[in-house]
């Protein structure tokens, strides 16, 4: 299996799971603080993670690799977290799939600002044609025009595009698993204060299923799910790879359909369809990397 297959895998293994963080997200918040969902479930997962770390006996990274976790923790701890919290307060889950679907795109920008990166214009247009098939499907989905949340969504996806396309590369480096695991650990001493501050007076009163979507918010959405992500782009390229977050919004209108009773009718087959020939076509593009310390460049087309 190539490079380019095995992080197409791996990265639709993390879709998968991060398509479930904004129906999470949206049916915790009637009981939680934003706040407290995004960094409590930041604090929860960082006590996992160190954990990890002590097991496999993970080396500290250097000084410029703890620079960069602090930036990537920026854009996946606090940023796009905090931002997708406060906006699930008015915004329903499905409707927030017509912001998030310009997320595999900023991506893919980030791609080219961060890791180096240069795809084809062909990449380019196939992949405006994804995210144009996309936004138009979620408001088709979605009754709710323009509001203040999608503002915050937006913000949300562009500092979550930046920690992706920076984990990514630097997961080239530690690995994937190691990157999300230090990002959570170089977080903590900055969230658990706030984590505290904001916490239930009365956790008892919550229901168990609350409790249950924070804990898949806490170890699947901000911990596991990046294992296979980062690994994914590590391994096929963030441009490449980022485009199956494409999928994403449907995945994420059927889990909010079966969990929150949202609106959900047969055109997403047919755009599903549509959007799963696009990612395959973008695979076959040509993308270059050019290395930060080399004169050469290596082309790894599809």
């Amino acid at each position: 299996m190539t490079d380019e297959s095995q992080g197409m895998l791996l990265g639709l293994a993390g879709i998968v799971i991060f398509s479930l963080t904004l129906p999470a997200t949206r049916y915790v918040t009637p009981y939680l603080d934003p706040l407290f969902i995004a960094l409590g479930r930041a604090s929860t997962a960082a006590v996992v993670a160190v954990i990890i770390l002590f097991i496999f006996r993970q080396p500290f990274p250097n000084k410029q690799q703890i620079k960069q976790l602090a930036l990537i923790a920026l854009g996946v701890v606090i940023g796009f977290p905090v931002l997708t919290s406060w906006a699930m307060i008015t915004v329903e889950a499905a409707h927030a799939g017509v912001i998030i679907a310009l997320l595999p795109l900023l991506t893919a920008i980030m791609g080219v600002l961060i890791a180096g990166e240069r795809p084809s214009i062909y990449f380019w247009l196939i992949s405006l044609f994804g995210a144009g098939l996309v936004v138009v499907y979620a408001l088709l989905q979605s009754e709710q025009g323009f509001q203040f949340g999608d503002l915050l969504l937006f913000a949300g996806s562009l500092l979550g595009a930046f920690g992706y396309a920076l984990g990514g590369k630097l997961s080239k480096q530690l690995g994937g698993w190691q990157v999300i695991c230090w990002v959570l650990v170089v977080a903590f001493p900055f969230i658990i204060i706030p984590t505290l501050m904001t916490q239930p007076k009365d956790i008892f009163v919550i229901p168990d299923s609350v409790w249950v979507s924070f804990l898949y918010l806490a170890f699947m959405s901000q911990l596991f799910g990046f294992f296979f992500w980062y690994k994914g782009l590590a391994i096929g390229g963030i441009a490449r790879i980022s485009q199956i977050q494409l999928l994403q919004p449907f995945l994420t209108f059927l889990a909010a359909f079966i969990l929150l009773g949202e609106g959900f009718d047969n055109t997403t087959f047919m755009f599903a369809i549509a959007v799963v020939l696009t990612i395959s076509i973008s695979q076959r593009m040509p993308i270059t990397i050019q290395h930060e310390r080399k004169n050469d460049v290596k082309n790894i087309s599809g």
